[in-house]
């Protein structure tokens, strides 16, 4: 999946001269934490976030310096070194960049134009629609062979279940001999398959249920 299947196309902007007054009043309006700055041109120069105010507000306590502080322009406070993405970057790498910058979101630009917006807020319900776990399905972890075709294996054994695979997700464990095999199923009594799976001698590690944790 690319960026551009899921950024924000529809963003709210500010300008540069516009006060801080201003952008906390649109992020509250428009329930939003983050908005990209555009100059004349309609250029990307910068983007405030809540926590850019935040991090330069004066303390509460020093009223008079609070309402000096609102009256600024955004420019004074808004982030300028900013990191953006293209619509065609895949999802998982721009998930990569957020997390390792500790950055909640990234503006998308195509030819030096903002087109659109992405959030950490989008790709973990992003996550959520791949892992098929907004849709009614059981969760089989499964202990395999570290070897070539072994997804093929297990899904011919679901197949003779006529059983449908949601999403298929594997992770390695300390030993590069195996692998987890994540699969989310199109079924709620998954008690036949994990009969199936150990009848092939393979290891279910979830569900647990009586007959295999003996």
């Amino acid at each position: 999946m690319i960026v551009k299947d899921i950024m924000k196309n529809n963003i709210v902007t500010l300008r540069p001269e516009d006060t801080i007054s201003v952008a906390l009043k649109t992020m509250k309006k428009n329930k939003i934490r983050h908005i990209p700055i555009l100059n004349d041109h309609h250029f990307l120069v910068g983007l405030i976030t809540e926590r850019d105010v935040k991090d330069a507000s004066p303390s509460i306590f020093q009223l008079e310096l609070k309402e000096n502080f609102l009256n600024k322009p955004i420019q004074d406070v808004m982030s300028k070194n900013l990191i953006t993405g293209h619509p065609l970057d895949f999802v998982e790498e721009v998930a990569a960049i957020l997390i390792d910058n500790q950055i909640g979101c990234l503006p998308i630009l195509q030819d030096q134009k903002l087109v659109g917006l992405i959030t950490k807020s989008d790709l973990l319900h992003t996550f959520v629609k791949l892992t098929g776990a907004d849709q009614p399905s059981s969760r089989l972890e499964i202990r395999v062979p570290n070897k070539p075709g072994i997804l093929a294996e297990v899904s011919s054994i679901l197949f003779h279940r006529r059983v449908n695979i949601a999403s298929a997700l594997v992770y390695s464990e300390n030993d590069d001999q195996y692998k987890v095999l994540v699969l989310r199923v199109q079924t709620i009594n998954v008690t036949l398959i994990i009969e199936d799976l150990n009848t092939a001698g393979y290891q279910v590690l979830w569900p647990e249920i009586p007959e295999n944790t003996k």
